[in-house]
């Protein structure tokens, strides 16, 4: 019920227009601690029109939620004299620490090619400024890094996991993974026609660090010269510790 109330004001507050979407998360902050093992964001909407849906276009929604940008440089491993090395590599300016799209149908059903390039939607698009030296194969690299980003569970791009009832109500759930880059998550709803993007909404979600996790980082970032030094000396604690307890357990 606090859900739908939710809806309608922000239906009530959207300016007018043909079709538009309105859209509430389950939370829009998350908080990073020593216990945090991942989170899950709920992502849920509906499509308010001022006049009846066309019946001759075909109907799509996309979701995307994307993390800080960070440059990423991504190397090719060759096997040299029984010795993996790196050998080639290619810089991408724009990498998202995290990125997930979710979408009502495959994103090629109901997006055109010339409007991924428009909005960066698609995790290849998503991916910009790839730099790599002449004679390489850009989309290669670009591919392999959208590979282990998947395996990391740092890129979520399943073909439909969002459900649209009716042409009308919208809803998907975003798992984010343990390790997550604090900062800002961007998160876009595109509402399609016919491939078309015809309207688009945005919000956003705020990760942060706190209590003991939010100390160390500021720590490490704020006085490096003494988080280095306390590391140092719980380093050298623990192997006294531990060269007490074998010569104890030797005893």
């Amino acid at each position: 019920m606090i859900r739908v109330l939710a809806l309608l004001i922000l239906a009530w507050a959207t300016p007018a227009s043909a079709e538009r979407v309105v859209a509430a998360l389950s939370q829009n902050r998350v908080q990073i601690d020593t216990a945090f093992t991942g989170s899950e964001i709920l992502v849920y909407g509906a499509i308010v029109r001022d006049l009846p849906a066309p019946d001759d276009s075909k109907l799509g929604v996309i979701v995307t939620v994307s993390g800080p940008e960070v440059p990423t440089t991504v190397r090719r491993k060759e096997r040299r004299l029984g010795i993996w090395v790196n050998t080639d590599a290619a810089v991408i300016e724009r990498a998202p620490s995290f990125y997930a799209v979710a979408a009502s149908a495959p994103i090629a059903q109901i997006l055109l090619g010339s409007e991924d390039e428009r909005y960066f939607i698609s995790p290849g698009r998503a991916l910009r400024g790839v730099m790599a030296a002449e004679g390489l194969n850009a989309d290669k690299f670009t591919e392999a890094l959208i590979r282990i980003r998947e395996r990391e569970g740092a890129f979520q791009t399943s073909d439909s996991p969002l459900f649209l009832t009716d042409d009308t109500l919208f809803s998907t759930e975003v798992r984010l993974p343990a390790n997550l880059v604090e900062g800002t998550y961007a998160i876009r709803i595109f509402l399609t026609r016919d491939g078309v993007v015809r309207t688009r909404y945005d919000t956003v979600i705020s990760v942060r660090k706190v209590g003991l996790e939010r100390f160390l980082y500021n720590l490490a970032h704020e006085q490096p010269l003494i988080y280095g030094l306390m590391s140092l000396g719980i380093a050298i604690f623990a192997g006294w510790a531990a060269s007490a307890v074998f010569r104890f357990i030797k005893a």
